[in-house]
Formats: structure tokens, sequence, C-alpha cells
């Protein structure tokens, strides 16, 4: 009997929390193909010296697209001005969406950013030279960005896994399983999606979504 109540109270805590966390508007950012590139290969890409520059800010502090692009050539076909997001960071990495992988002909892990060991690769072309990516290729896990005091408001911690509900009462309503939470104090709230993703739940950024 102890047993049986103990459940039901932790089905009924489990289905309050859902509730209170379903009544938080996130903001959705559209991820479109897109590079974050190492210093060693910006300097053979785009020459030693020279610096990425600003076109805007995203909503992630101290990330911004740049207004510099490289092109991308798989086995199968070739996608030009793929914009780079600063600033550099210490491994290449090439976030497309399945779409996209199919037009090159290349299959990418979807994976958490930053791993990308063992991952595929993929040339990359930019105005001063080529480079044959050996890995760094990844569909990135669609995923949640929070900042800690977000995080303990919400009752979320780094790691776990979520549900969220897209286009609530448009044509593609949509629930996308296996939401990934990041939490940093570098980050800003919001859910952020690939263009497939976007796409199927008819949605785009500055839309808004609800953990469900």
């Amino acid at each position: 009997m102890d047993q049986g109540s103990g459940f039901a109270e932790r089905i009924t805590a489990e289905v309050v929390r859902r509730m209170e966390l379903s009544k938080t508007a996130i903001p959705i950012g559209v991820s479109n193909r897109h590079v974050h590139m190492s210093q060693e290969h910006w300097d053979a890409l785009f020459g030693h010296g020279s610096r990425p520059t600003k076109y805007r800010d995203t909503r992630q502090p101290g990330w911004w697209a740049a207004n510099e692009a490289v092109d991308l050539e798989g086995p199968k076909g070739r996608i030009r001005k793929v914009r780079l997001v600063g600033p550099h960071r210490p491994k290449t990495q090439v976030e497309l969406s399945r779409t996209d992988a199919m037009v090159l002909g290349i299959d990418p892990p979807v994976r958490g950013s930053g791993k990308v060991a063992g991952s595929c690769g993929v040339r990359l072309i930019g105005p001063r030279a080529a480079i044959d990516l050996q890995e760094g290729v990844i569909i990135a896990a669609r995923h949640l960005h929070l900042h800690p005091r977000e995080a303990q408001a919400m009752g979320l911690k780094d790691g776990e896994i979520v549900r969220v509900r897209c286009g609530i009462g448009g044509p593609r309503e949509l629930v996308l399983e296996q939401v990934l939470v990041r939490v940093s104090d570098t980050f800003a709230l919001e859910v952020h999606l690939d263009t497939d993703e976007a796409n199927g739940a008819w949605v785009k950024s500055g839309d808004t979504c609800n953990i469900c």
C-alpha cells in the first residue's frame, strides 16, 4: 500500500512539474547550416593576420554571425556560402541539417555541440585555399540553452532530456522529443532547432515553444 501511495505521489509531482514548466514561453532559434572555425583553419582559408567581421549578433551572448562564408563540398554535391559563426573555436565544427547532408552525400551523426570525435568530414573551400576536414561535421542535437538562474527557476539540470511543443495552434503543431538541456552562465533562454525541424513544425526564429 505504501509503495502504491509513493508511486502515485511521484506521478502527481511529475505531472504538476510539467504543467508548471509548460507555462514558460521559450524563444526558438532556427540554426541554418553554419561553421564554427578554428584559428588554424581560418588562417589557411582566409589568410594569416586577417579576422572575421561581424554580420550580426545572435541571441546567445558572445556569439555572432560573420560576413565571411565558405563552400562545402562532398562526394555528391556542393553547398555554397555557408556562413561562419564566431568567435573561433579550438576545433572546426560544421553543423548541417539532414537535408544538407543528403545534398553533399555524407552521413554525419546527431551530436551535442563540441562532440566531433569520430564524426564525418567534408571539404571546406575558402577564398585562399581548400581543406579536407577529416572530422567535425555533425547534425546538432536539438537543445535548450539556459542560464543557471533560468534552469534553477524551472527546475532543470544540465544534461537533462525534455520534450517541447512547437507551432502551437498552427497547421503543423509538433512535439519534439529528446531535447537536450544545456546550462551555462554564457547562455540565454532559447531552443535551437535546425531548418528541417523548424520547417516540420512550421516555425521560425522568434516564435516560441513550450516544454510539455
